[in-house]
């Protein structure tokens, strides 16, 4: 262990859940050399970085390169958002794969902190590449940035040795881990790592609001929505993907039906084909869409939908402006959602998994279970008590990330006192 780093497992909380105390984090907080303007390593990026702090997916005009692969832009969402929430004059790609010792002793000559982009991490088939004797050698704080666990839907979670082994180094060199949720930071219990922060995810605080709320309009004033699409699931996730199949094209027909509904995609390959494809592509996603029997046939209804009402971007901002103009968004996708309710925009989840059950309970987000037997009905969730729990939820989180970065020392864009409550005081 370097010199500069203290012994920080001996000295975390006692529960999995609880945030490190301040005065605890005060004694261990790791500190940043004397610079203004930090240069910053991203560990796992997603996506390219523009105009300072923006995200986009590599080459992204060149759509042909990627039109047949999946890429999960929701990754990008929260690149995209942990960027805007630290202060830093430059950010870089720290190479896991290939780094040498040149690539090392550069990164410890000339960078400031390391963070590690929030995503799905802790599961059984994660794979960290060169990342241990990389992260091993790095002297500098490394800042896991809303890690999350991901429990199968059937047995209990596994975690490789590689995994073990990147979570104890992270603890080791940062005041404290940020993770998703209460399971996830009950893992890391479980593991021994004690120094551990509920923070959720970066993209609920992308626009680093401390005051925003959710306050639902009447229904009868909903006209535009947006639907958060995922199609592709692992089943070692969601206990029956024809039930998770079925009730979502029930859903996306029953609410199309009702409102003006764009379908949100976030990288599946069909749906990026029927938008930007040529012409034989655009056949060859319908026929494979009716083989895997999401469309019924080629006059299914959701065709028809999809060929008027289909989004799907490789730009962040995007999917931005997109949510700011509309009144709901919904729908099986974290980020998707996280993106709307960070605009002011109520959102619902769809839980189907541990990791979207751990979220919506962490912040307290209104959700239906897609395997509880029932179909959706808005009316529902349309209740402002509904949202209550997240407003309070939210400004209890905000602070909670704030206390993160400070403890670790991370220079940020957060705000200290919500600017209304100061406007208050004066009055």
């Amino acid at each position: 262990m370097n010199s500069e780093f203290t012994d920080r497992q001996s000295q975390g909380s006692g529960s999995a859940a609880a945030a490190v105390s301040d005065t605890a984090a005060a004694d261990r907080v790791v500190g940043l050399p004397a610079r203004r303007s930090p240069r910053v390593l991203a560990m796992i990026p997603s996506g390219e970085v523009y105009d300072h702090d923006c995200v986009r997916w590599y080459d992204h005009r060149d759509i042909q390169q990627h039109i047949g692969s999946y890429h999960n832009i929701g990754d990008a969402f929260v690149f995209d958002s942990s960027l805007k929430l630290l202060r830093f004059d430059t950010v870089r790609h720290l190479n896991i794969r290939t780094a040498d010792a040149a690539d090392i002793d550069r990164y410890n000559a000339e960078f400031d902190f390391c963070f590690l982009r929030g995503s799905n991490y802790l599961h059984a088939e994660m794979d960290w590449e060169n990342a241990i004797p990389v992260l091993e050698q790095l002297k500098m704080p490394i800042l896991a940035f809303g890690i999350g666990a991901q429990a199968p839907a059937k047995g209990r979670l596994q975690l490789t040795d590689a995994t073990r082994r990147v979570l104890a180094i992270i603890s080791d060199k940062s005041a404290s881990i940020g993770v998703r949720g209460s399971f996830t930071a009950e893992v890391l219990n479980n593991l021994g790592i004690k120094n551990v922060r509920v923070i959720g995810c970066p993209t609920l605080f992308r626009n680093n609001d401390p005051d925003l709320r959710i306050d639902l309009p009447p229904l009868e004033q909903v006209r535009q929505i947006g639907f958060t699409l995922r199609r592709e699931v692992s089943r070692d996730y969601a206990q029956d993907i024809d039930c998770y199949l079925a009730l979502q094209r029930r859903t996306m027909l029953a609410l199309a039906a009702r409102f003006d509904m764009t379908i949100m995609a976030q990288g599946e390959v069909e749906e990026k084909k029927l938008l930007w494809g040529t012409a034989p592509q655009r056949r060859e996603a319908i026929h494979s869409l009716v083989n895997q029997r999401w469309f019924d046939a080629t006059d299914d209804p959701l065709l028809q939908l999809y060929q008027a009402n289909l989004f799907y971007s490789d730009v962040v901002a995007d999917y931005e402006a997109l949510v700011r103009r509309r009144d709901l968004v919904l729908g099986y996708r974290l980020h998707g959602n996280l993106m709307a309710l960070a605009n002011g925009v109520p959102s619902i989840y769809f839980t189907y998994d541990s990791r979207t059950v751990e979220f919506a309970e962490t912040f307290g987000i209104p959700s239906f279970d897609v395997f509880g037997g029932d179909d959706f009905v808005l009316e529902d969730f349309w209740e402002q008590s509904r949202f209550e729990r997240f407003n309070q939820l939210y400004q209890r989180g905000y602070g909670e990330l704030r206390s993160f970065l400070d403890e670790n020392a991370i220079d940020h864009q957060l705000h200290h006192q919500p600017p209304r409550a100061q406007q208050r005081r004066r009055m």
